[in-house]
Protein backbone atom coordinates (compact mmCIF):
# COMPACT_ATOMS: atom_id res chain seq x y z
CA UNK A 1 0.00 0.00 0.00
CA UNK A 2 1.27 3.89 -0.86
CA UNK A 3 0.92 6.93 1.59
CA UNK A 4 -1.43 8.17 -1.06
CA UNK A 5 -3.95 5.58 -1.21
CA UNK A 6 -4.71 7.04 2.44
CA UNK A 7 -6.44 10.45 1.48
CA UNK A 8 -4.58 11.72 3.98
CA UNK A 9 -4.72 15.50 4.24
CA UNK A 10 -2.89 17.21 1.98
CA UNK A 11 -0.91 19.26 4.37
CA UNK A 12 -0.12 16.23 6.01
CA UNK A 13 0.93 13.54 2.30
CA UNK A 14 3.31 16.69 1.54
CA UNK A 15 5.16 16.00 5.14
CA UNK A 16 5.31 12.54 4.27
CA UNK A 17 6.55 13.40 0.13
CA UNK A 18 9.29 15.81 1.95
CA UNK A 19 10.55 13.28 3.89
CA UNK A 20 10.88 10.65 0.97
CA UNK A 21 8.38 7.54 2.22
CA UNK A 22 6.04 6.25 -0.73
CA UNK A 23 5.51 2.64 0.50
CA UNK A 24 3.37 1.52 4.21
CA UNK A 25 5.11 -0.59 6.21
CA UNK A 26 3.16 -3.71 7.21
CA UNK A 27 2.86 -1.97 10.47
CA UNK A 28 1.34 1.07 8.86
CA UNK A 29 -0.89 -0.68 6.17
CA UNK A 30 -2.39 -2.25 8.99
CA UNK A 31 -2.76 -0.11 11.30
CA UNK A 32 -3.60 3.17 9.58
CA UNK A 33 -6.67 2.71 8.04
CA UNK A 34 -8.06 1.50 11.54
CA UNK A 35 -6.36 4.55 13.75
CA UNK A 36 -7.20 7.10 10.68
CA UNK A 37 -11.21 6.09 11.29
CA UNK A 38 -10.82 6.85 14.70
CA UNK A 39 -10.52 3.81 16.49
CA UNK A 40 -8.57 3.33 19.21
CA UNK A 41 -5.11 1.27 18.13
CA UNK A 42 -3.08 -1.64 20.03
CA UNK A 43 0.03 -2.11 17.67
CA UNK A 44 2.57 -4.75 18.00
CA UNK A 45 5.68 -4.59 15.96
CA UNK A 46 9.48 -4.79 16.17
CA UNK A 47 12.11 -2.55 16.33
CA UNK A 48 12.40 0.28 13.48
CA UNK A 49 9.62 -0.78 11.05
CA UNK A 50 7.77 2.52 11.54
CA UNK A 51 5.87 2.67 14.16
CA UNK A 52 6.57 6.00 15.08
CA UNK A 53 5.10 7.53 11.43
CA UNK A 54 2.11 5.52 11.86
CA UNK A 55 0.77 7.30 15.14
CA UNK A 56 2.43 10.60 13.88
CA UNK A 57 0.31 10.61 10.84
CA UNK A 58 -2.95 9.70 12.52
CA UNK A 59 -2.40 12.29 15.36
CA UNK A 60 -1.80 15.19 13.02
CA UNK A 61 -4.68 13.54 10.84
CA UNK A 62 -7.25 13.94 13.65
CA UNK A 63 -5.95 17.29 14.88
CA UNK A 64 -6.44 18.86 11.54
CA UNK A 65 -9.99 17.23 11.34
CA UNK A 66 -11.29 19.34 14.02
CA UNK A 67 -11.33 22.20 15.43
CA UNK A 68 -9.91 23.25 18.74
CA UNK A 69 -12.53 23.47 21.38
CA UNK A 70 -10.39 24.01 24.70
CA UNK A 71 -7.97 26.70 25.76
CA UNK A 72 -5.58 28.40 23.71
CA UNK A 73 -2.30 27.23 25.90
CA UNK A 74 -3.65 23.53 26.22
CA UNK A 75 -1.74 20.82 24.36
CA UNK A 76 -4.33 18.27 22.28
CA UNK A 77 -2.19 15.49 21.92
CA UNK A 78 0.03 13.91 24.21
CA UNK A 79 2.75 11.44 23.43
CA UNK A 80 4.74 9.56 26.28
CA UNK A 81 7.83 7.65 25.78
CA UNK A 82 10.27 5.78 28.47
CA UNK A 83 13.76 7.36 27.70
CA UNK A 84 15.03 11.08 26.63
CA UNK A 85 16.96 9.54 23.47
CA UNK A 86 13.11 8.33 21.86
CA UNK A 87 11.11 11.28 23.04
CA UNK A 88 14.06 13.61 21.30
CA UNK A 89 13.71 11.10 17.95
CA UNK A 90 9.95 11.19 17.89
CA UNK A 91 10.20 15.35 17.95
CA UNK A 92 12.35 15.02 15.19
CA UNK A 93 10.16 12.78 12.91
CA UNK A 94 7.41 14.96 14.03
CA UNK A 95 8.45 18.11 13.18
CA UNK A 96 9.59 16.81 9.80
CA UNK A 97 5.85 15.21 8.76
CA UNK A 98 4.27 17.72 10.45
CA UNK A 99 6.24 20.55 8.49
CA UNK A 100 3.35 22.03 6.64
CA UNK A 101 0.93 21.37 9.68
CA UNK A 102 1.10 24.59 11.37
CA UNK A 103 1.26 22.38 15.04
CA UNK A 104 3.35 23.29 17.55
CA UNK A 105 5.41 20.55 19.01
CA UNK A 106 7.48 21.00 22.63
CA UNK A 107 9.12 17.89 23.90
CA UNK A 108 9.67 17.46 27.61
CA UNK A 109 12.64 15.39 29.01
CA UNK A 110 14.77 15.53 32.05
CA UNK A 111 18.74 16.37 31.87
CA UNK A 112 18.01 19.91 29.98
CA UNK A 113 17.11 23.98 31.33
CA UNK A 114 14.30 23.08 33.68
CA UNK A 115 12.85 26.43 33.58
CA UNK A 116 13.49 27.27 29.50
CA UNK A 117 10.99 24.07 28.91
CA UNK A 118 8.66 24.96 31.72
CA UNK A 119 8.11 28.20 29.89
CA UNK A 120 7.98 26.56 26.41
CA UNK A 121 4.98 24.48 27.94
CA UNK A 122 3.37 26.96 30.13
CA UNK A 123 3.06 29.28 26.61
CA UNK A 124 1.40 26.40 24.84
CA UNK A 125 1.97 23.66 21.95
CA UNK A 126 -0.56 21.62 20.68
CA UNK A 127 1.57 18.33 20.88
CA UNK A 128 3.73 17.54 23.66
CA UNK A 129 5.85 14.33 23.54
CA UNK A 130 7.99 13.94 27.06
CA UNK A 131 8.63 11.14 29.55
CA UNK A 132 6.76 10.85 32.79
CA UNK A 133 8.48 12.14 35.23
CA UNK A 134 9.11 15.98 34.04
CA UNK A 135 5.47 16.02 32.84
CA UNK A 136 4.36 15.24 36.02
CA UNK A 137 6.73 17.74 37.93
CA UNK A 138 5.15 20.42 35.54
CA UNK A 139 1.00 18.84 35.96
CA UNK A 140 2.01 19.24 40.01
CA UNK A 141 3.10 22.79 39.18
CA UNK A 142 -0.24 23.86 37.24
CA UNK A 143 2.24 24.53 34.50
CA UNK A 144 -0.25 23.06 32.13
CA UNK A 145 -3.27 21.20 31.67
CA UNK A 146 -4.22 17.70 30.18
CA UNK A 147 -7.96 18.21 30.27
CA UNK A 148 -8.27 18.80 26.87
CA UNK A 149 -6.39 16.56 25.11
CA UNK A 150 -8.03 14.64 22.42
CA UNK A 151 -5.37 12.03 21.14
CA UNK A 152 -2.82 10.24 23.47
CA UNK A 153 0.15 7.98 22.03
CA UNK A 154 1.99 5.59 24.79
CA UNK A 155 4.93 4.22 22.64
CA UNK A 156 7.27 1.62 23.64
CA UNK A 157 4.73 0.73 26.61
CA UNK A 158 6.42 -2.58 27.83
CA UNK A 159 9.43 -0.64 28.49
CA UNK A 160 7.55 1.54 31.00
CA UNK A 161 7.18 -1.50 32.68
CA UNK A 162 10.60 -2.85 32.96
CA UNK A 163 11.65 1.16 33.90
CA UNK A 164 9.29 1.53 36.71
CA UNK A 165 7.42 4.29 34.96
CA UNK A 166 3.65 2.29 35.37
CA UNK A 167 2.85 4.19 38.42
CA UNK A 168 3.83 7.62 36.77
CA UNK A 169 1.91 6.80 33.80
CA UNK A 170 -1.04 5.81 35.64
CA UNK A 171 -0.40 9.19 37.68
CA UNK A 172 -1.17 10.95 33.83
CA UNK A 173 -3.61 9.11 32.58
CA UNK A 174 -6.09 9.16 35.65
CA UNK A 175 -5.84 12.96 34.49
CA UNK A 176 -7.20 12.86 31.32
CA UNK A 177 -10.03 13.24 29.53
CA UNK A 178 -12.52 10.25 29.48
CA UNK A 179 -10.95 7.73 27.40
CA UNK A 180 -14.43 7.46 25.00
CA UNK A 181 -13.68 11.15 24.70
CA UNK A 182 -9.97 10.46 22.76
CA UNK A 183 -8.40 8.77 20.45
CA UNK A 184 -5.81 6.39 22.21
CA UNK A 185 -2.97 4.68 20.50
CA UNK A 186 -0.15 2.24 22.01
CA UNK A 187 2.91 1.07 20.72
CA UNK A 188 4.77 -1.58 21.74
CA UNK A 189 7.41 -4.27 20.70
CA UNK A 190 5.60 -7.00 22.57
CA UNK A 191 1.85 -7.08 24.19
CA UNK A 192 2.12 -9.04 26.79
CA UNK A 193 -0.30 -9.71 29.27
CA UNK A 194 0.48 -6.69 31.30
CA UNK A 195 0.47 -4.31 28.15
CA UNK A 196 -2.73 -5.20 27.25
CA UNK A 197 -4.29 -4.96 30.89
CA UNK A 198 -2.97 -1.64 30.27
CA UNK A 199 -4.75 -0.93 27.30
CA UNK A 200 -8.35 -2.20 28.16
CA UNK A 201 -8.03 -0.08 31.50
CA UNK A 202 -7.43 3.36 29.40
CA UNK A 203 -8.55 2.74 26.30
CA UNK A 204 -11.53 2.76 24.04
CA UNK A 205 -12.20 -1.44 22.80
CA UNK A 206 -8.35 -0.93 21.31
CA UNK A 207 -8.15 -3.10 17.74
CA UNK A 208 -5.05 -5.37 18.15
CA UNK A 209 -2.73 -4.98 15.65
CA UNK A 210 -0.27 -7.04 15.40
CA UNK A 211 3.04 -7.27 12.91
CA UNK A 212 5.65 -10.52 14.21
CA UNK A 213 7.61 -12.16 11.83
CA UNK A 214 8.29 -15.67 12.33
CA UNK A 215 11.89 -14.33 12.83
CA UNK A 216 12.35 -11.93 15.62
CA UNK A 217 15.57 -10.21 14.53
CA UNK A 218 15.63 -8.04 11.35
CA UNK A 219 16.45 -10.07 8.10
CA UNK A 220 19.22 -8.27 6.80
CA UNK A 221 21.33 -8.61 9.89
CA UNK A 222 24.30 -11.31 9.79
CA UNK A 223 24.93 -12.79 13.26
CA UNK A 224 27.66 -14.56 14.51
CA UNK A 225 29.18 -15.53 17.85
CA UNK A 226 32.22 -15.74 19.40
CA UNK A 227 33.23 -17.52 22.12
CA UNK A 228 36.01 -16.25 24.15
CA UNK A 229 37.62 -16.25 28.13
CA UNK A 230 37.03 -12.93 29.42
CA UNK A 231 40.51 -11.59 29.12
CA UNK A 232 41.00 -12.21 25.49
CA UNK A 233 37.96 -9.96 24.81
CA UNK A 234 39.52 -6.99 24.14
CA UNK A 235 42.37 -8.28 21.88
CA UNK A 236 39.63 -10.15 20.15
CA UNK A 237 37.58 -7.04 19.69
CA UNK A 238 41.00 -4.75 18.32
CA UNK A 239 41.75 -7.64 16.23
CA UNK A 240 38.06 -7.30 14.80
CA UNK A 241 38.45 -3.58 14.38
CA UNK A 242 41.23 -3.64 12.71
CA UNK A 243 40.30 -6.34 10.23
CA UNK A 244 36.67 -5.43 9.46
CA UNK A 245 37.49 -1.88 9.11
CA UNK A 246 34.21 -0.85 10.90
CA UNK A 247 32.98 2.84 10.23
CA UNK A 248 30.22 3.57 12.45
CA UNK A 249 30.14 0.95 14.90
CA UNK A 250 27.61 0.41 18.17
CA UNK A 251 29.35 -1.45 21.04
CA UNK A 252 27.25 -3.01 24.60
CA UNK A 253 28.33 -3.17 27.58
CA UNK A 254 26.03 -4.03 30.84
CA UNK A 255 27.69 -1.83 33.59
CA UNK A 256 28.41 2.08 33.07
CA UNK A 257 31.74 0.90 34.97
CA UNK A 258 33.18 -1.44 32.01
CA UNK A 259 32.10 1.30 29.25
CA UNK A 260 33.95 3.56 30.71
CA UNK A 261 37.15 1.07 30.91
CA UNK A 262 36.30 -0.01 27.51
CA UNK A 263 36.94 3.48 26.36
CA UNK A 264 39.77 4.54 28.15
CA UNK A 265 41.36 1.48 26.49
CA UNK A 266 40.09 2.40 22.22
CA UNK A 267 41.12 5.64 22.93
CA UNK A 268 44.19 4.40 24.20
CA UNK A 269 45.20 2.07 21.08
CA UNK A 270 44.00 4.68 18.55
CA UNK A 271 40.15 4.18 17.92
CA UNK A 272 37.98 7.29 19.18
CA UNK A 273 35.10 6.40 21.16
CA UNK A 274 32.95 7.89 23.58
CA UNK A 275 30.23 6.50 26.18
CA UNK A 276 26.40 7.42 26.48
CA UNK A 277 24.81 5.89 29.50
CA UNK A 278 21.91 6.92 31.86
CA UNK A 279 24.17 9.29 33.87
CA UNK A 280 25.60 11.21 31.41
CA UNK A 281 24.86 14.84 30.96
CA UNK A 282 21.94 15.32 28.69
CA UNK A 283 23.40 17.76 26.52
CA UNK A 284 26.91 15.57 26.32
CA UNK A 285 24.65 13.11 25.07
CA UNK A 286 23.00 14.32 22.64
CA UNK A 287 26.66 16.17 20.85
CA UNK A 288 27.75 12.44 21.31
CA UNK A 289 24.61 11.10 19.19
CA UNK A 290 25.45 14.16 16.49
CA UNK A 291 29.10 12.96 16.39
CA UNK A 292 27.94 9.77 15.70
CA UNK A 293 25.48 10.37 12.82
CA UNK A 294 27.63 12.72 11.32
CA UNK A 295 30.58 10.46 11.02
CA UNK A 296 33.05 12.33 13.35
CA UNK A 297 32.72 9.78 16.03
CA UNK A 298 33.25 5.94 14.16
CA UNK A 299 32.85 3.97 17.79
CA UNK A 300 30.26 4.39 20.27
CA UNK A 301 30.04 2.64 23.76
CA UNK A 302 26.28 2.36 25.01
CA UNK A 303 24.28 0.63 27.71
CA UNK A 304 20.55 -0.64 27.18
CA UNK A 305 19.75 2.72 27.14
CA UNK A 306 20.54 3.17 23.59
CA UNK A 307 19.22 0.12 22.74
CA UNK A 308 15.74 1.28 21.91
CA UNK A 309 14.26 4.76 20.13
CA UNK A 310 17.55 5.53 18.34
CA UNK A 311 17.82 5.58 14.83
CA UNK A 312 21.13 6.04 13.42
CA UNK A 313 21.19 5.34 9.93
CA UNK A 314 24.27 3.77 8.57
CA UNK A 315 25.08 1.79 11.35
CA UNK A 316 27.87 -1.10 10.16
CA UNK A 317 28.19 -3.16 13.07
CA UNK A 318 27.05 -3.72 16.26
CA UNK A 319 29.07 -5.69 19.44
CA UNK A 320 27.68 -7.34 22.12
CA UNK A 321 31.01 -6.80 24.28
CA UNK A 322 28.87 -8.08 27.20
CA UNK A 323 25.52 -10.22 25.95
CA UNK A 324 22.71 -8.92 27.35
CA UNK A 325 20.50 -10.57 30.28
CA UNK A 326 17.56 -9.97 28.82
CA UNK A 327 16.42 -11.58 25.95
CA UNK A 328 14.80 -8.92 24.58
CA UNK A 329 17.58 -6.17 24.66
CA UNK A 330 19.67 -8.69 22.12
CA UNK A 331 16.78 -8.16 19.80
CA UNK A 332 16.83 -4.13 20.24
CA UNK A 333 20.44 -3.68 20.34
CA UNK A 334 21.22 -5.65 17.20
CA UNK A 335 18.19 -3.89 15.73
CA UNK A 336 20.42 -0.64 15.94
CA UNK A 337 21.90 -2.09 12.36
CA UNK A 338 20.59 -2.82 9.22
CA UNK A 339 17.77 -0.03 9.12
CA UNK A 340 15.32 1.01 6.45
CA UNK A 341 16.39 -2.02 4.86
CA UNK A 342 20.20 -1.51 4.59
CA UNK A 343 22.33 -4.53 5.83
CA UNK A 344 24.66 -4.92 9.16
CA UNK A 345 26.57 -7.20 10.92
CA UNK A 346 26.23 -7.79 14.50
CA UNK A 347 28.62 -9.75 16.34
CA UNK A 348 29.07 -11.55 20.12
CA UNK A 349 31.44 -12.33 22.40
CA UNK A 350 30.16 -14.78 24.99
CA UNK A 351 32.74 -15.13 27.48
CA UNK A 352 32.50 -17.29 30.83
CA UNK A 353 29.63 -15.34 32.16
CA UNK A 354 28.38 -14.39 29.11
CA UNK A 355 28.17 -18.32 27.69
CA UNK A 356 24.68 -18.42 30.69
CA UNK A 357 22.55 -16.35 28.57
CA UNK A 358 22.90 -17.43 24.98
CA UNK A 359 20.30 -20.58 25.22
CA UNK A 360 17.76 -17.78 26.32
CA UNK A 361 18.24 -15.64 23.95
CA UNK A 362 18.03 -18.47 21.24
CA UNK A 363 14.83 -19.75 22.35
CA UNK A 364 13.54 -15.82 22.04
CA UNK A 365 14.64 -15.45 19.05
CA UNK A 366 13.68 -18.63 17.82
CA UNK A 367 17.00 -18.86 15.59
CA UNK A 368 20.32 -19.63 16.89
CA UNK A 369 22.74 -17.53 16.38
CA UNK A 370 25.73 -18.96 14.23
CA UNK A 371 28.88 -19.84 15.96
CA UNK A 372 32.94 -18.76 15.02
CA UNK A 373 35.98 -19.22 15.95
CA UNK A 374 38.31 -17.51 16.48
CA UNK A 375 42.19 -17.77 14.47
CA UNK A 376 45.18 -17.13 16.82
CA UNK A 377 45.92 -14.00 14.25
CA UNK A 378 42.85 -12.24 14.83
CA UNK A 379 43.81 -11.44 18.37
CA UNK A 380 45.69 -8.18 19.03
CA UNK A 381 48.23 -9.11 21.67
CA UNK A 382 50.94 -5.33 21.24
CA UNK A 383 48.16 -3.31 22.65
CA UNK A 384 48.31 -0.33 25.36
CA UNK A 385 47.18 -1.14 28.34
CA UNK A 386 44.97 1.29 31.23
CA UNK A 387 44.27 0.49 34.61
CA UNK A 388 40.32 0.00 35.43
CA UNK A 389 38.77 3.01 36.97
CA UNK A 390 38.42 2.59 41.11
CA UNK A 391 34.87 1.36 42.07
CA UNK A 392 32.48 4.21 43.45
CA UNK A 393 31.33 2.56 46.56
CA UNK A 394 31.61 6.39 48.15
CA UNK A 395 28.78 7.69 45.86
CA UNK A 396 25.67 9.70 47.71
CA UNK A 397 22.37 9.56 45.63
CA UNK A 398 21.22 13.36 44.85
CA UNK A 399 25.18 14.65 45.48
CA UNK A 400 27.82 15.18 42.73
CA UNK A 401 28.56 11.33 42.51
CA UNK A 402 24.97 10.52 42.07
CA UNK A 403 23.94 12.51 39.38
CA UNK A 404 22.93 10.50 36.64
CA UNK A 405 22.07 12.60 33.38
CA UNK A 406 20.93 16.14 33.91
CA UNK A 407 19.37 17.95 36.83
CA UNK A 408 17.53 15.92 39.62
CA UNK A 409 17.47 12.80 37.45
CA UNK A 410 17.01 9.09 39.99
CA UNK A 411 19.17 6.61 39.23
CA UNK A 412 17.37 3.69 37.82
CA UNK A 413 14.66 5.39 36.55
CA UNK A 414 15.64 7.64 33.77
CA UNK A 415 13.50 10.41 34.39
CA UNK A 416 13.94 13.39 36.99
CA UNK A 417 11.13 15.31 38.78
CA UNK A 418 13.75 18.24 40.13
CA UNK A 419 14.10 16.73 43.90
CA UNK A 420 16.65 14.82 44.03
CA UNK A 421 19.44 17.54 45.42
CA UNK A 422 17.74 17.51 48.87
CA UNK A 423 18.35 15.11 50.39
CA UNK A 424 21.78 14.45 49.40
CA UNK A 425 22.51 18.09 50.87
CA UNK A 426 21.33 17.27 54.14
CA UNK A 427 22.95 14.31 54.42
CA UNK A 428 26.12 16.14 53.85
CA UNK A 429 25.63 18.55 56.53
CA UNK A 430 24.43 15.81 58.87
CA UNK A 431 28.12 14.13 57.97
CA UNK A 432 29.55 17.32 58.43
CA UNK A 433 28.09 18.14 61.76
CA UNK A 434 28.95 14.66 62.91
CA UNK A 435 32.61 15.45 62.06
CA UNK A 436 33.05 18.20 63.75
CA UNK A 437 35.43 18.09 66.57
CA UNK A 438 33.94 17.27 70.12
CA UNK A 439 34.61 18.77 73.65
CA UNK A 440 36.24 15.41 73.87
CA UNK A 441 38.37 14.58 70.81
CA UNK A 442 39.30 17.98 70.87
CA UNK A 443 43.51 18.93 71.76
CA UNK A 444 43.85 21.20 74.70
CA UNK A 445 46.54 21.78 77.58
CA UNK A 446 50.08 20.21 77.03
CA UNK A 447 49.35 17.71 75.06
CA UNK A 448 48.53 19.78 72.66
CA UNK A 449 50.94 22.24 72.16
CA UNK A 450 53.38 19.34 72.05
CA UNK A 451 51.81 17.31 69.71
CA UNK A 452 50.77 14.52 71.75
CA UNK A 453 47.15 12.63 72.73
CA UNK A 454 44.95 14.99 73.64
CA UNK A 455 44.72 14.26 77.64
CA UNK A 456 42.19 12.77 79.50
CA UNK A 457 39.06 14.39 80.76
CA UNK A 458 39.04 14.31 84.68
CA UNK A 459 35.15 13.21 85.51
CA UNK A 460 33.30 15.81 87.71
CA UNK A 461 31.63 15.03 90.81
CA UNK A 462 27.87 15.95 91.10
CA UNK A 463 26.21 17.70 93.35
CA UNK A 464 24.10 15.74 95.55
CA UNK A 465 20.16 16.55 94.78
CA UNK A 466 18.91 19.38 96.60
CA UNK A 467 16.28 17.53 99.29
CA UNK A 468 12.74 19.19 99.39
CA UNK A 469 12.12 21.89 101.50
CA UNK A 470 9.76 20.06 103.70
CA UNK A 471 12.52 17.92 104.87
CA UNK A 472 14.83 19.94 105.20
CA UNK A 473 16.05 21.20 109.22
CA UNK A 474 14.41 24.91 109.78
CA UNK A 475 16.96 27.08 110.75
CA UNK A 476 17.44 28.68 114.52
Amino acid sequence: MKFTELQLPELVQKGIDETGFTDCTPIQEKALPLALTGKDVAGQAQTGTGKTATFLITVFTKLLSQQKTGAVNHPRALILAPTRELVVQIEKDAQALGKHTGFTVQAIYGGVDYMKQRDALKAGADIVIGTPGRLIDYLKQKVYSLKDIEALVIDEADRMFDMGFIADLRFILRRLPPYDKRQNLLFSATLNTRVMELAYEFMNMPEKVSVTPEQMTAERVEQVLYHVARKEKFPLLLGLLRKMGMERTMIFVNTKREAEYLQDRLNANEFPAKVISGDVEQRKRMKILADFKAGLLPIMIATDVASRGIHIEGVSHVINYDLPQDCEDYVHRIGRTARAGAEGMAISLADEDGAFFIEAIQEFIKQKIPTEWAEDDMFVHDYKRTARPPRRTEEKPGGRGGKSGGRGEKSGRGESRGRSGRSGAGKEKAEQKETQPTAETTPTGEAAANGDAPAKRKRRRRKPKAKPAEQQPEQP
